[in-house]
């Protein structure tokens, strides 16, 4: 189920970014995702509160010492946050003042929330090969890789578990509420740090298609928080998708929509809760085993999901 759901989203709305699998935001595994280590984390205790506005920081006259002085400070209480472990300030200063801008605001989710885990997000797909000597080091960290590792998708599931079927009973566990997801980011778009209001809501009007396509071969609906799609001339483009606070709310308890992701201090640091709540939605199947968020971490997370012992018929 899953497979076929991921490949009829892709071929429908565009190529995905090449390098966008391995971001240092979303842990992913030969196309089966999990939410990544930071953010269990964080949601599991409160945001720890630093001084550091690096916005305000950058502007100030000795701005170079006193963001360095904290990322040395982050690297005495919080080694495990990637980011300040491979921020170095010659490598820093090296960078043209113009890529300094966009790599600053890269990481400065990072330095401003000390208790991350990775701390940093690409903000358009080329921004993984401008800093490739820092984003290398961090993916290759989270990841336990090498230089000369390289991510493969392989949808071949026979290759695992017992020829293809992962039954959790041989694990001594009962019945599961299992979920398959993975994050996706199109090439066209920028990474969603970057991405502008019209531009989120330019994205949510592309995905409509490909909801379409899905609606005809799994029915479903689109949820919607979008209040409108901007203006034509003085007329205002009305969005048939949108749903209230009160049918919003009802979604993210029953766990099929996600929380308001401006609450959040990390996604806010690194802009990727910008202009909440534009361009941010769901489709969900008519069995409500299928979920595509758009506009979240990612552009879009695809998720199925199903109760029961064996994992690969979510898969599958």
């Amino acid at each position: 189920m899953f497979s076929r759901l991921a490949s009829r989203v892709v071929r429908r709305v565009g190529t995905v970014s090449r390098r966008s699998m391995m971001t240092a935001a979303v842990g992913l595994t030969a196309g089966v995702a999990t939410y990544s280590a930071y953010r269990a984390e964080a949601k599991s205790r409160a945001p720890e509160k630093t001084s550091i506005n690096l916005a305000v920081e950058m502007n100030s006259s000795n701005a170079m010492d006193i963001v360095f002085a904290k990322v040395a400070e982050i690297q005495k209480t919080n080694p495990g946050n990637r980011t300040t472990k491979y921020l170095v300030r010659e490598y820093v200063e090296s960078l043209p003042e113009a890529d300094q801008d966009t790599f600053w605001a890269c990481v400065k989710t990072g330095i401003e929330n000390p208790d991350s885990g990775l701390g940093c997000y690409a903000m358009s797909p080329s921004d993984y090969e401008t800093y490739a000597d820092f984003f290398d080091q961090v993916i290759e960290d989270y990841h336990n890789g090498t230089p000369w590792s390289r991510h493969i998708t392989d949808w071949d599931i026979s290759k695992v578990g017992d020829n293809g079927v992962l039954d959790v009973t041989k694990l001594g566990l009962g019945e599961l509420s299992m979920r398959v997801r993975v994050g996706r980011n199109l090439q066209d778009f920028n990474l969603p740090g970057k991405m502008s209001k019209r531009e989120r809501i330019q994205f949510e009007m592309r995905m409509l298609s490909a909801f379409d396509a899905l609606k005809q071969k799994m029915g479903g609906t689109v949820y919607s928080l979008t209040p409108d799609f901007g203006k034509r001339g003085k007329k205002t483009i009305k969005n048939p998708n949108f749903i209230d606070d009160k049918k919003y709310n009802e979604l993210v308890k029953a766990h099929v929509m996600f929380k308001d992701m401006d609450d959040d201090p990390y996604l806010k640091s690194a802009g990727i809760s910008s202009d909440w709540p534009y361009g941010r939605g769901c489709w969900q199947s008519a069995d409500k085993q299928c979920i595509i968020w758009f506009g979240e971490e990612d552009q879009l997370r695809i998720m199925c999901m199903k109760k029961g012992t064996r994992l690969d018929e979510v898969f599958t």
